[in-house]
């Protein structure tokens, strides 16, 4: 496999799983078939950024989108895009678009524009867990499964 096909691998790793923080330089290189080193290397020299500063503007990219129609506090978001600190992340996001991003959301959200509905977002988004059918510890029953008391001819009694 040549050079450049084992880059746009990892980066399509990258573009596709953006939002996940454990994301990082040893994983990305491994979908390259390169060590950390030569494909932080490798990358600069091919695309101009490092790993990181790739993914960040991948992330702040998503973020703007988010912030311009999602109606989700900037933690929420800063959450979903995949940084596991505000602090950086509003850091960042300054350096990147020279607003914080409040600021940001102040600027570009239209006015009388309805935004999307947090929790919509945040199912898009992915944020909500999901039902597993792993079996719940403890030995009370679940809510739901509790018996009803029945009437002989088969009634619910209320």
């Amino acid at each position: 496999m040549d050079k450049m096909r084992r880059l746009r691998l990892a980066k399509d790793a990258m573009d596709r799983d953006w939002a996940d923080p454990g994301l990082d330089l040893d994983v990305v290189a491994a979908h390259a078939g390169y060590s950390r080193y030569h494909f932080l290397r490798a990358f600069k020299d091919a695309y101009g950024e490092t790993p990181g500063q790739y993914l960040t503007h991948r992330r702040i990219e998503r973020a703007e989108e988010m912030l311009r129609g999602a109606d989700l506090t900037v933690t929420e978001i800063c959450l979903l895009v995949g940084f596991s600190s505000l602090g950086t992340f509003s850091t960042r996001f300054k350096a990147r678009t020279g607003l914080t991003p409040s600021e940001y959301r102040t600027k570009h959200v239209g006015r009388g524009a309805s935004l999307i509905p947090g929790c919509y977002a945040m199912l898009w988004a992915g944020g909500f867990k999901v039902a597993t059918l792993e079996k719940r510890s403890g030995t009370g029953p679940a809510y739901g499964d509790e018996q009803e008391q029945r009437h002989p001819d088969g009634r619910a009694e209320p």
